[in-house]
């Protein structure tokens, strides 16, 4: 009989968003409670994304707090993570810019004719195609988290963008991750 271990590891939306939320925050301890309210999900899920996470080597608990592995974070964000989640664009929405409207991109590309991409959130301010996020959660996190926003929208550019928003938010992520 076939135990735990021979279950292939499938890595989940808001495993993802947790890495994040941990690379982009060095040095910073955190607590599983406070990573559920700041990212909108479970404890007992924040608890599963972690495991699955360390399972996948993207973090680590041997400092004995959650440490982000940056260079396999990198490295799947970059070149992996737009296969497991992918992203389309959907209905015009009100929302929270992400991709080529999100902080690190908006300013580049000013004066587009095209609306960027949001993600919908009754909170949000502006209007565009509404692009599915990665978790629920992601809105809320992104505006208490500014450093998460930026590699969110950028991971967004990733997902859905051309080929020159691709290239530019590769570029940014390689520097932020």
């Amino acid at each position: 009989m076939a135990g735990n271990n021979s279950k292939q590891l499938a890595l989940k939306p808001q495993d993802l968003l947790l890495v994040l939320k941990v690379a982009v925050n060095p040095g910073k301890d955190f607590l599983l409670v406070d990573l559920a309210s700041e990212l909108g999900i479970a404890v007992s899920l924040i608890h599963g994304s972690a495991r699955r996470a360390e399972q996948a080597r993207l973090l680590s608990r041997a400092s004995g707090s959650l440490r982000a592995s940056k260079p396999a974070v990198r490295e799947f964000v970059m070149y992996g993570a737009k296969y497991s989640f992918p992203g389309q664009l959907g209905a015009m929405v009100r929302g929270l810019p992400t991709a080529i409207g999100g902080p690190v991109l908006a300013p580049l590309f000013e004066g587009s004719a095209n609306l960027p991409p949001v993600w919908p959130d009754t909170e949000g301010g502006s209007w565009g195609p509404g692009l599915t996020a990665l978790h629920p959660g992601v809105p809320a996190a992104a505006r208490l988290d500014p450093k998460l926003y930026a590699v969110l929208s950028l991971f967004d550019a990733v997902r859905v963008g051309a080929a020159r928003e691709r290239e530019m938010a590769l570029e940014r992520l390689g520097e932020l991750l």
